[in-house]
């Protein structure tokens, strides 16, 4: 789905804007470039460097398509970059709050990307200010959180966790919390 649409738009831009579609190609192949080795690889873990490198990507090429609707702020401590933590997780949580908090909201809005340790666990946190809870109808599987509370099962047990909240005054604030490790 996103990307067609992003094809769609780098199609529409040669004929209205050249010089914005030859930018989101560019963005387009850096994100292709960061994604299809994660994608091909089989192991459980990567390091959340990797990850937020694949997702700044995805989010470049979001904020070229929704322009001022999409507002980013990033904050990924560099020392967290070796930490352990699951491939495509964090794609999977920002496009679940872009797709059902953002898109939809015909402002657009902030997602905020935060990671800290606590307590020996590593927090990744994904909030939005969109819509909310319910407020859209899904056009979803409804399958990406249960998806994704699996996977931090099979991967750590009871040691990991997804936890999903109301934003206020709107939006969701999701996160995932696994065991503080460096990544080899």
């Amino acid at each position: 789905h996103f990307l067609f649409n992003t094809l769609a738009s780098v199609e529409h831009l040669i004929e209205t804007n050249p010089p914005r579609a030859s930018a989101m190609q560019r963005s387009l192949i850096l994100y292709l470039r960061a994604v299809l080795p994660q994608m091909r690889d089989n192991t459980l873990v990567t390091n959340l460097g990797r990850e937020v490198d694949m997702v700044t990507a995805y989010l470049d090429l979001l904020k070229m398509r929704m322009e001022e609707r999409l507002t980013v702020d990033m904050r990924i401590p560099d020392g967290l970059r070796n930490a352990a933590f699951p491939p495509m997780m964090l794609q999977s949580m920002v496009e679940n709050a872009i797709k059902h908090g953002l898109e939809c909201k015909p402002e657009g809005g902030t997602l905020k990307v935060v990671a800290d340790v606590a307590d020996g666990k590593l927090r990744v946190t994904v909030t939005d200010d969109g819509v909310g809870f319910g407020v859209v109808p899904s056009n979803g599987t409804g399958l990406g959180l249960p998806t994704i509370r699996e996977r931090l099962r099979l991967l750590h047990g009871d040691a990991g966790q997804l936890h999903i909240a109301a934003n206020s005054p709107s939006g969701v604030i999701a996160m995932v919390e696994v065991p503080y490790q460096v990544s080899r």
